[in-house]
């Protein structure tokens, strides 16, 4: 008898819902039942994973894909007396898909808690009109979208073996189609789930650029030299002048300052020094370079740097425009002096 119960139960799933996303609580869906109105209305996954669904025991939904929670519906139903399987009918469709908070660990730029699927207030009210009932989608709900959201991965990652783990169960993804066009497999997530990016323990460029798991730029603070401006403004150093495209180097930043260029006698012996302070150790490097080094030995790491978020760029003048700095303050000073010896005389 199981078994033919279970057959029939069977049957009443659409193939298609088979490959739908797992529910998370806050999850509203919307359960029909063909004369089972008692049965039937909208009904949010709670706190506990489960959804409450009136003369019913509390039926788990949390983790669960909808196929599976119309599948185990229609047995409480069938094995609670309610219905005979041949004439009971279930159909459960999402209504919308709740934010969900993960956890992000590992090389990527700010680990911690995110929450994903986080609607705009427009598409939130969107959601909770009575016009749309079913067919939501969550494009923020998937692996890649919590990885992004938590600042992308740091160039060091290892994006072959990224840790996904839920209910204390893992699985390992592999990302690394993302930067060579194959397909990869985009995990969709449910609340609680663990994100972990390994450290690769090797500086990879070719992962400093947008993409779907990488930030698409990064602001620079950038403090300009005195000559040929006397301040940032004046040297049209604003919001424009310090963002930057994700894979940008200092050559872009000391260009974008103002800091290159000008007459070679005296601007050739610039320096800029780009400041770079870890947030989660706190510790912060400096790397000084002569200017004419960083621009023409653009292609060495070492001389040429990637920007990364937050960097500090510092321009510094050459010691001859600081002599020749020194001798105008001290014309400045004496000038008067002279003016007055020679009225005076």
């Amino acid at each position: 008898m199981a078994g033919s119960i279970t057959g029939c139960l069977l049957s009443l799933i659409p193939a298609q819902l088979s490959l739908s996303l797992p529910l998370s609580p806050g999850d509203r869906i919307k359960v029909s039942i063909p004369e089972g109105e008692d049965f039937s209305g909208i009904f949010a996954v709670n706190l506990d994973g489960n959804l409450e669904i009136p003369y019913l025991p509390p039926l788990p939904a949390s983790g669960l894909e909808p196929a599976q929670v119309q599948q185990n519906l229609a047995q409480t139903l069938i094995q609670g007396g309610f219905f005979q399987p041949l004439f009971l009918r279930v159909s459960v469709k999402v209504v919308n898909w709740a934010p969900v908070q993960v956890n992000v660990a590992g090389a990527v730029f700010d680990p911690g808690r995110v929450l994903i699927n986080d609607p705009s207030p427009e598409a939130l009210a969107a959601r909770q009109s009575t016009n749309q009932v079913t067919g939501d989608y969550p494009p923020e709900r998937f692996l890649t979208a919590a990885i992004r959201i938590a600042g992308g991965i740091t160039p060091t990652a290892d994006i072959h073996a990224i840790r996904l783990i839920r209910n204390g169960q893992e699985q390992q993804v592999d990302l690394s189609g993302i930067f060579t066009g194959t397909p990869v497999e985009d995990i969709p997530l449910i609340a609680g789930d663990q994100v972990i990016v390994p450290e690769s323990n090797r500086f990879r460029a070719e992962l400093a650029r947008p993409s779907q798991i990488t930030i698409q730029g990064v602001r620079v603070y950038i403090s300009n030299l005195t000559v040929p401006a006397t301040s940032n403004s004046n040297s049209s150093i604003n919001k424009d002048a310090t963002g930057f495209v994700y894979g940008s180097r200092l050559s872009q930043a000391v260009i974008s300052g103002n800091c290159a260029g000008g007459t070679r006698t005296t601007n050739a012996n610039r320096h800029a020094v780009l400041v770079r302070t870890d947030r989660q150790t706190g510790k912060t490097t400096i790397v000084d370079r002569p200017i004419e080094e960083v621009l023409r030995q653009s292609s060495n790491d070492a001389d040429n740097p990637l920007l990364m978020p937050n960097d500090g760029v510092a321009c510094y003048d050459s010691r001859l425009i600081n002599t020749k700095g020194v001798f105008e303050f001290i014309n400045t000073i004496f000038t008067p002096f002279l003016l007055l010896r020679d009225i005076l005389r």
